[in-house]
């Protein structure tokens, strides 16, 4: 048997980090506006973020190969699945851009509204395919409710006349 070509996996697990690199392209210098928010006392420092980003989307890649493996590529029962991956990677990736490029505190939490439903949709969607992947999305789904409550909670905590009350 001639070794597995390691290609799928390799893209599978690049794609989600790739786009995240893109997408903070887009947000511009971030930084002292963000330190000026208020924020809940709980929110995790920067490093912990990043560090749990990458380890997230190493495991959503991972889960998204396992469905293409299994689920007979992008013509096979993996076809739907996939396309809902496709689409709650799209949400991710405008997340920040919204939050931290525009500062649209209250659009950015809407958008995180429906990555949530997008993420557990795909969640369900790669169970059905292979069981270890939908439990791949289980740290992913915990951690945007984190993420989701502190987008919130910012919203809510620094008003803004202009847009986003």
């Amino acid at each position: 048997m001639p070794p597995m070509c390691p290609w799928p996996i390799v893209g599978a697990i690049a794609l989600p980090h790739l786009g995240a690199s893109l997408s903070v392209r887009f947000v511009g210098d971030w930084k002292p506006w963000y330190d000026s928010l208020k924020r809940p006392s709980w929110t995790p420092p920067g490093s912990v973020i990043g560090s749990v980003w990458t380890c997230l989307y190493t495991g959503m890649g991972y889960a998204s190969y396992l469905v293409w493996k299994e689920g007979g590529g992008f013509n096979g029962p993996a076809q739907i699945p996939l396309a809902m991956y496709g689409t709650q990677l799209a949400l991710n990736f405008a997340w920040s851009p919204l939050f931290f490029g525009k500062h649209a505190l209250k659009e950015s939490f809407f958008e995180v509204l429906l990555l949530d439903a997008a993420a557990a949709g795909t969640a369900y969607l790669f169970y059905q395919v292979s069981p270890l992947a939908g439990y791949l999305f289980i740290p992913y789904l915990m951690w945007l409710g984190v993420a989701s409550t502190i987008n919130y909670r910012i919203w809510k905590d620094n008003p803004s006349p202009s847009r986003n009350n």
